[in-house]
């Protein structure tokens, strides 16, 4: 009994907050996202590895993967397709062949690919336990370097794909 009183109290928020009934795939987004800002704002603060950068990027690979999930959720509900792909990259290419026009979206996915391989190549260390710790990605023909300040604007890229989906699956956000 606890237990659905807790969630009715987190769905009533929610919908207090965004003032319409909420997708459970966007409400896990925007928990995952929680946890995302946690790895980024407490446990950066007192553990600074990469093992916790890498943690963080693999969270904010999910935060995608869920809200991709439910702008497809959408799609196959408007009948725009009739069943959703199994894997992550083919559900990421099958929304941006849906919307081709959206260059939004377009920009999200581009950077949802890039966060995916970074996952993927070898990486080094600097700076460890500092905090300038950082992840270094030697790609094709540059560098990437990811470090705290990095993450920070990659969580507020999430908190704005996050409004942009719950948008396009639910529609606008009550204004106050």
């Amino acid at each position: 009994m606890t237990f659905l009183s807790r969630k009715y109290k987190k769905e009533r928020a929610f919908q207090l907050l965004f003032g319409m009934p909420m997708n459970e795939l966007l409400l896990d987004a925007r928990e995952e996202l929680k946890r995302l800002e946690h790895i980024i704002y407490v446990t950066l603060k007192y553990t600074r590895t990469v093992d916790v950068l890498i943690n963080a990027l693999q969270r904010l690979v999910a935060i995608y993967d869920l809200i991709i999930e439910a702008m497809l959720e959408k799609a196959k509900e408007d009948k725009f397709i009739s069943v959703l792909p199994k894997s992550p990259a083919l559900r990421a290419t099958t929304l941006g062949e849906l919307y081709p026009e959206d260059l939004e979206l377009k920009r999200y996915m581009t950077f949802y690919a890039f966060i995916k391989t970074l996952l993927k190549l070898p990486y080094e260390k600097r700076e460890e336990f500092r905090r300038h710790v950082t992840l270094v990605v030697s790609l094709e023909h540059s560098t990437a370097e990811i470090d705290i300040d990095n993450l920070v604007n990659c969580e507020r890229i999430s908190h704005k794909f996050l409004r942009y989906s719950w948008e396009k699956v639910v529609g606008k956000l009550a204004e106050d």
